[in-house]
């Protein structure tokens, strides 16, 4: 846990789940300077009386520091959310003073300050301005933040193309801002989201069906090798077994799972809420008649009963936001021997530098190498 002073006070924050051991904060220099542009007496303050939303709030920090003004928070991350409660909580501040709105949640019919957090996917930020525009109004204050590195032109282009003229500040700490005036009379286009595309013929036996992805999921324009790899090595399993597919994405893994043996009952997880939308959409285009299936945003397998799963599969991410970690696969690995029963199997996929097999081992007791080539490795763990 860490302290951010800002003109609006000092908040204590942290990042969800919380590790004491975590050496990242629950915000960076580009939160705190758009914080202090907000009050900024050279360019007046800004009029925060009216609806404030606040978009790809990463841990909850901009919606703590503003919860006197009754943000809305409009995010894809369950962890996301629960940073910000966690964090109102934390700070002795009312859990009703931030609306909480997800990336599929229709936003406010009006806007009259907008925050917006650069989020690493430019997809993303094109599908939630096209979403988001409608709302904006002439007299919309627009403040876009992030790192230098996150900020390109084509970053900006999105902002003057779908809201209006735009323009960005000097950097301060390698941080930018970003700020736009709204031109209601710009020609809007519908959001080219979601995606759509046909899986290659060597992938078993989703071969040929189509994924739906919803903007801003890990490798929506294609199908990513990682994963393109682990399909042509899935565990065959029939009877009325429980699979998890445990960081769904577009659900393709899932998806397999469920064409390959229809009595399967398939619950397809993963902490963004376009990613679950994605393999809902997925697996009801492709999935046979009478396939079972649960759809859930949640922080891993939290919500499951532990002993109650028969396989797991998983490839699991290895960045947070920009950030390089284990974390989350361990976090993954843990909660997936929970949930499963005696002699239920976890199938992981990852690449080879990562050594997901000494986590494994750690965790389950044992670890199987299923597969692999140069980049990737299938790994197998039993829980005994």
């Amino acid at each position: 846990m860490n302290r951010l002073t800002t003109s609006q006070g000092t908040f204590e924050l942290a990042r969800f789940p919380e590790h004491s051991r975590d050496p990242f904060r629950a915000w960076d220099a580009a939160d705190e300077y758009l914080l202090r542009q907000l009050t900024d007496p050279e360019r007046g303050p800004v009029d925060l009386a009216g609806t404030v939303a606040v978009v790809g709030d990463r841990w909850g920090a901009l919606a703590t520091a503003l919860a006197a003004h009754r943000p809305v928070q409009i995010s894809d991350s369950y962890l996301a959310r629960r940073a910000t409660l966690a964090n109102l909580a934390r700070n002795g501040l009312d859990q009703d003073a931030v609306r909480l709105l997800s990336s599929r949640d229709t936003p406010p019919d009006r806007i009259d300050v907008l925050i917006v957090r650069v989020p690493k996917s430019l997809a993303f930020l094109e599908d939630q301005l096209h979403r988001i525009a409608p709302a904006v109004h002439a007299g919309t204050v627009v403040i876009g933040t992030g790192m230098v590195k996150e900020i390109h032109t084509s970053t900006l282009k999105l902002f003057e193309r779908i809201i209006g003229p735009t323009r960005t500040s000097l950097a301060v700490r390698k941080a930018r801002l970003i700020f736009c005036t709204p031109d209601p009379a710009l020609p809007r286009t519908p959001s080219p989201w979601p995606y759509r595309y046909e899986l290659p013929a060597d992938v078993g036996p989703v071969a040929g069906l189509t994924t739906v992805n919803h903007a801003g999921i890990f490798c929506a324009e294609r199908l990513d090798i990682g994963t393109r790899f682990f399909l042509k090595h899935l565990p065959s399993r029939g009877g009325a077994v429980r699979v998890v597919d445990l960081g769904c994405g577009n659900g393709v893994l899932g998806l397999s799972a469920a064409v390959a043996n229809p009595e399967a009952h398939l619950t397809f997880v993963d902490e963004s809420y376009g990613a679950v939308a994605s393999a809902e959409e997925t697996f009801r285009a492709g999935a046979p008649a009478g396939a079972k299936a649960d759809f859930l945003v949640g922080d891993g397998l939290d919500g499951l009963d532990p002993g109650s799963v028969d396989l797991v599969l998983n490839n699991p991410p290895f960045h947070s936001h920009t950030a390089t970690t284990d974390a989350t696969a361990r976090t993954m690995f843990t909660g997936a021997r929970t949930a499963l029963r005696q002699g239920g199997e976890l199938w992981v996929v990852g690449n080879r530098h990562l050594s997901y097999h000494t986590h494994l081992r750690r965790i389950f007791g044992n670890c199987t190498t299923i597969a692999g080539d140069p980049k990737f490795v299938v790994l197998r763990a039993v829980k005994r």
